[in-house]
Order: C-alpha cells, then sequence, then structure tokens
C-alpha cells in the first residue's frame, strides 16, 4: 500500500513531493509532442493488453483518491506532476506537457485559489488559478461533453459570447477568432458543432441548439456557423431562428470557414436527425421538462450558457425530489424520496457523478472532473476526524473509479475483459461503501483487500 498520510501531510507542509513520487514511479518510454524534457512517470501493470491513460497528479483528495484508485486497479497508467506549486514554479510549462500527452487523459481541478510558496519566504495565489483555462488552449481543447440522465451538453470552449458592441465586432481572417471584449474562437466553435451534429445523428437524440443570436454579437456568428453546417445534409430543424443567421453575417462566417480542412463536412450529407433552435435563455426551463419527461437530448451551448446549463442539471435534482417529498407529505404519504426517484427510472444523483470529456483538435480526448472540496477534506483527514464528531462523511472516493473506468473503456474500445474487470472492481467498491461510509484510509485498505489488481 502507499503511505497515503505521508503524501497528505507533505503537500499540505509544502513539502516536496517530487523527490515522493520519483522513487515510487519509473521513468516513461513516452513524452508529449514538442517536450522532449517533460517529467513522465509510468507505473502499473504494462502488459500489451491494456492502452495506458495519463492522470494528473493535482492536489489533495483529486492527488490522494488518484493515488489510492491506480495502486488497487493496478492498470497500465502514466503520470504527470502538475500539483499547484509545482506548476507555478515551472510557470506552467506542465499544463503543455499533460495537455499534448499522446493518449487518453483524466484531468483533476480543485479549488482554484490555492496559495502556494513564491520563492522569496511568502505566499501568492498559484499563476493560472486552477489552470484549466491555459491547459485548454494548451492542449487545443474545443469544447466538453457533458452527459447527465437524458441530457447531454456539448460545451463549445472557450466561447464566452456576450458582446453588444457593433462597433468592435468582426472576425480576424488569420485566427478565425471574433474579435469583441472576448475574443471568442470561430474555429472551436465549428468543431464543437460538428461534434454536437455527428452526436445527434448517430444517437438518435433530439438536437438542441442553446445561441441567442438576436443580442450577443458572438453568438450570431456561433448561429451563423450552425446554419452552414446544416446546410447540405438531412437534419429537420423544428423551431428555427427567424432570420437565417449564416446570411445575415455570411462575409464574416467565411473568413472562419476559410480556416477548416477542405474536407471538413466530408460524409456530412447523409447525417440527419431533428433539430430545435432555441434563445439561449429558454434552455433552461426546457431542460428541466426534459429531465422531468425523461427526454433523450443533446444542447449545444457556448461557455457561458453551457456552464449555467451543466450547474442547472447537476443541482437540480435533490430540490425536485424535495419537492416530490412535499407533495407527499402534503397527501398524507411518508415516503423515501431517494428510493422513489429510483423507483420512477430517474438516474441523475446530486451532480458529483457527472462527467466531463474535452476534445482536442489534434489528439485524444481529456476526462476531467472538479472537486470543490478537497482542500477541506483533506484538512479533516489530517486533524484526524475526517466526520468532524459525527456532522460529516469521510470522503467517497467512487467518482475516481467511476472517471478511471470511462477513460479506460475509451482508450481501449472492444476490450471485454478490460471492461469486465472495471465493472468487478466497482462492484467490489459499492459492496464497501454501500453502508456506512468507511474512513478514506479504512476504506483504502478495504479496496486493497478485496479488489485483485489487474494482471495480478
Amino acid at each position: 500500500m502507499i503511505d497515503l498520510m505521508s503524501i497528505a501531510r507533505a503537500e499540505a507542509e509544502g513539502g516536496e513531493l517530487f523527490g515522493i513520487f520519483d522513487g515510487m514511479f519509473e521513468p516513461a518510454d513516452v513524452r508529449p509532442e514538442g517536450y522532449p524534457d517533460a517529467v513522465v512517470w509510468k507505473g502499473g501493470k504494462h502488459d500489451g493488453k491494456v492502452n495506458p491513460v495519463a492522470h494528473s497528479l493535482t492536489d489533495a483528495f483529486a492527488l490522494l483518491g488518484t493515488l489510492e484508485a491506480i495502486d488497487v486497479l493496478g492498470l497500465p497508467f502514466y503520470a504527470v506532476p502538475m500539483w499547484s506549486q509545482f506548476r507555478h514554479d515551472r510557470k506552467l510549462e506542465p499544463l503543455a506537457w499533460f495537455g499534448n500527452m499522446p493518449c487518453i487523459s483524466i484531468k483533476w481541478s480543485t479549488a482554484g485559489d490555492a496559495y502556494v510558496n513564491d520563492g522569496k519566504g511568502g505566499k501568492v495565489v498559484v499563476m493560472g488559478k486552477s489552470g484549466n483555462a491555459p491547459l485548454r488552449t494548451q492542449a487545443g481543447v474545443y469544447c466538453n461533453v457533458r452527459p447527465y440522465g437524458p441530457i447531454t451538453v456539448v460545451r463549445c470552449m472557450p466561447c464566452l459570447p456576450y458582446s453588444q458592441n457593433k462597433a468592435v465586432f468582426g472576425v480576424d481572417a488569420k485566427t478565425g477568432n471574433v474579435h469583441t471584449e472576448m475574443n471568442s474562437p470561430g474555429v472551436q466553435m465549428a468543431y464543437a458543432n460538428r461534434l454536437f451534429l455527428k452526436m445527434v445523428h448517430e444517437t438518435g437524440k433530439l438536437g438542441r441548439v442553446a445561441m441567442k443570436p438576436t443580442q450577443a454579437q458572438e453568438d450570431g456568428i456561433n448561429a451563423g456557423l450552425h446554419s452552414w453546417m446544416l446546410k447540405g445534409t438531412k437534419f429537420e430543424t423544428g423551431r428555427t431562428y427567424a432570420v437565417d443567421p449564416y446570411e445575415e453575417l455570411k462575409g464574416e462566417i467565411d473568413k472562419i470557414i476559410a480556416l477548416l480542412p477542405k474536407d471538413f463536412k466530408a460524409g456530412m450529407e447523409s447525417w440527419g436527425g431533428r433539430i430545435e433552435q432555441h434563445i439561449a435563455d429558454t434552455n433552461y426551463g426546457l431542460l428541466l421538462w426534459d429531465l422531468i419527461e425523461k427526454r433523450d437530448c443533446i444542447i449545444l451551448a457556448t461557455d457561458l450558457d453551457g456552464d449555467r446549463l451543466t450547474d442547472l442539471l447537476a443541482d437540480v435534482s435533490d430540490p425536485l425530489r424535495a419537492f416530490g417529498g412535499k407533495v407527499a407529505k402534503h397527501l398524507g404519504k411518508e415516503a423515501d424520496m431517494a428510493k422513489v426517484w429510483t423507483e420512477m427510472g430517474y438516474t441523475t444523483g446530486n451532480g458529483r457523478d457527472m462527467t466531463s470529456v474535452m476534445h482536442r483538435m489534434k489528439g485524444p480526448a481529456i476526462h476531467e472532473q472538479t472537486l470543490g472540496s478537497a482542500d477541506a477534506m483533506l484538512l479533516r483527514l489530517l486533524d484526524g476526524d475526517e466526520s468532524v464528531g459525527g456532522t460529516k462523511q469521510p470522503y467517497d472516493p467512487r467518482i475516481h473509479f467511476v472517471l478511471i473506468r470511462d477513460a479506460y473503456l475509451d482508450a481501449n474500445p472492444g476490450n471485454r475483459e478490460l471492461a469486465a474487470f472495471l465493472d468487478a472492481a466497482i462492484a467490489k467498491f459499492d459492496g464497501i461503501y454501500g453502508g456506512k461510509r468507511p474512513g478514506f484510509l479504512e476504506g483504502y485498505k478495504a479496496l486493497r483487500d478485496s479488489v485483485k489488481p489487474w494482471g495480478a
């Protein structure tokens, strides 16, 4: 077993984590393209039967949970050092290392405002905050995909459309950036649009577009790109924008189209499905109805609206269950709403199990997850009272095993032996954590005792 407690103390006290991992893992035989001096470790059972994934070694329980899971599972992996102090000391270069790894990867985010040593005896907020924005830029990310229950959100990034200043509005013909206060990249939006349409075509789900072309200048471009993408395909539109935004802004949109590969729309002439075009605001209400009515749909949104949509999707199930309980009580019934929710066929929890996959214009996908309260939970572990006198539950590392499962299956399509191994491991996990949740270290030991590592 890994001495996770000593690693937790080293991190909390500003100790030398690099030396710990250098002694724990061996140097990898792969490097990210363009970074021959990058630090990459490898571990697990490299037996040629499973394609490895790359882990980011970040902070707090994102770090401890990853170490626990890779030790329990024993699958082959690469690891890139990315904790806040190391990112800061190396001026964010590790983000470029990780963002250009030539394999499916897993990125963890923790608190964005961490304090690190400034090298002069003082403290300073970590450079790049959580690192998400610079990582996406350096990795060439164009969107993330978040499925939850019946709803999947395709969120273009980085796209933050909300300019109303026509005086500064236009498209840069060299970069494809929509030049406003936000500089939204039109090329990324085109790639996100194509992925959205491909998913609608392949799944048969309803497609919804969340734009506001009547108000936000960038969204006129975004909606116009969408309109151009539909031309020559077999998609049908239900609700449609009153004015065709491509025809309205054709001169600017054509600058973006000129930057795309010549075969960008190749094969799309056979794609079909149903698309509804909405003013972005209406998607929040529609999302609630889609969830309640279990309507399978895929939503294309910008960063701005996509963030709101996924936050709402993550948060809405708890109040719906609570309201259901109030209705039952009003009718003179006592009901276990968590049980009723499941019996009615709903699968959404509280959002902590919502997965997210970032897609790159070149290179494999990056699976990502955020741990908002990881720092506070780490302090409770170090204090020796994870439950805070019984008022809180210890950390639940299930999301690590779920995210790892998703990433390995993505990297190893059709590998039934691997899928069966991962499903069995999660079943063992649920058996241990299904009742009273054990402490983090106790749970780790129980998992090590019950899960036979890959290749053992």
